[in-house]
This record gives C-alpha cells, sequence and structure tokens, in this order.
C-alpha cells in the first residue's frame, strides 16, 4: 500500500513560480514509475510529466515543456514538479500518481495509486 500526499499549491501571478511535493508512504517507493496530472474546472484530467523509479527517464506533455521539471529523491520518498514560467491555463488541481509500470503512468490509465490533489491558481 502506497499513500500519496500533495503540497505546495497556491496562488501565483502569471510568469511566478512554484514547487509541488508528493511524499509517498512505504518502503519500496524507488520501484514506482511517478507523475502529476492535473485537472482544470470543466476538463478532462491530463498528463503534465512523468519520471522513472531511478529517476533516469523523465517525459513532460508538450504544454509544460521547457517550464516544468520533475525530480524525485528517492531517499526521502519524495517527488516534486518545479514550474516555472506560469500561465493561467496552468490553473488547475494538480495529482501525484504512482504505478510499478512506466507506461501505464505515462497513459494515465489504471494507475495504482493516487494522491488528493493540490490547487494551483494562476491569476492574470
Amino acid at each position: 500500500q502506497v499513500q500519496l500526499v500533495e503540497s505546495g499549491g497556491g496562488l501565483v501571478q502569471a510568469g511566478g513560480s512554484l514547487r509541488l511535493s508528493c511524499a509517498a508512504s512505504g518502503r519500496t517507493f524507488s520501484s514506482y514509475t511517478m507523475g502529476w496530472f492535473r485537472q482544470a474546472p470543466g476538463k478532462e484530467r491530463e498528463f503534465v510529466a512523468a519520471i522513472s523509479g531511478s529517476g533516469g527517464l523523465t517525459a513532460y506533455a508538450d504544454s509544460v515543456k521547457g517550464r516544468f521539471t520533475i525530480s524525485r529523491d528517492n531517499a526521502e520518498n519524495t517527488m516534486y514538479l518545479q514550474m516555472n514560467s506560469l500561465k493561467p491555463e496552468d490553473t488547475a488541481i494538480y495529482s501525484c500518481a504512482a504505478d510499478p509500470g512506466y507506461w501505464t503512468v505515462r497513459r494515465g490509465n489504471n494507475i495504482e495509486y493516487w494522491g488528493q490533489g493540490t490547487q494551483v491558481t494562476v491569476s492574470s
């Protein structure tokens, strides 16, 4: 069993930065691919970024590439999302996810564990 708890969301002006954290319970954190997803009001949930268990493989949605950076600290059982140059269209609830399968996280289907989400609001 893995429990995920996000933190770091908030209100920021366009062009600003935020750093989200996802703290995971359990002893096998490094065996899970981790990912960030977001859902804006009235829209479907969308993939943001993913990172493999070792941290050696990362992937990003085109909409955030070059602005967001995903990372993880396996010693601290924590994943991060550094978000720079934020835009109003980045406003959403951001949730972290964990699954043993890299492509399961990349596709966003049948992911085993989800956090409760944290609100990010970017004002124009």
